[in-house]
């Protein structure tokens, strides 16, 4: 195929193939739900709080006691003491829970780095639990709890 016509192909094809892949992660809740653990963990290392913020339930609870008020205050306070926050899953796996409901829960070992500069000044190793909670076709952080 020459490569002016693999171009026209590509053109004319990506616009009716793009829909049809959204369509599909989007009708997926699995691969929803892990799209929005990875989400979070990317609106974490941007120090991104409004978006971590929109990613939280209205019910949102952490350790059965700390509210969305807690982990705004706690996010301020971490991205103010560090330049660079980094959240490593060191393992992580999700799943419906029980299968076709709109819980969702997430399950990792991660470490939290926060740095000044290039080497972390602390690094937090964490077995995390993240319940969801299926809001149309977004997954919102419901309950976290950590040890």
């Amino acid at each position: 195929m020459p490569q002016l016509d693999r171009r026209l192909f590509l053109s004319l094809s990506l616009p009716c193939v793009l829909p049809w892949l959204t369509a599909c992660s989007k009708d997926d809740p699995q691969a929803a739900l892990e799209a929005a653990a990875q989400q979070l963990q990317d609106h974490l290392e941007a120090k991104d709080t409004g978006a971590v913020f929109d990613m939280l339930d209205p019910q949102f609870r952490a350790k059965d006691e700390f509210d969305r008020d807690w982990a705004r205050k706690t996010m301020a306070l971490m991205f103010l003491r560090y330049a660079n926050v980094k959240v490593i899953a060191v393992t992580r796996s999700s799943r419906i829970d029980p299968p076709g409901s709109p819980i969702g829960v997430t399950e990792a070992q991660i470490v939290v780095t926060g740095a000044q500069g290039l080497i972390p000044e602390r690094a937090s190793p964490y077995t995390v639990q993240l319940r969801w909670q299926r809001d149309g076709d977004e997954w919102k952080l419901r309950d976290l709890q950590w040890e």
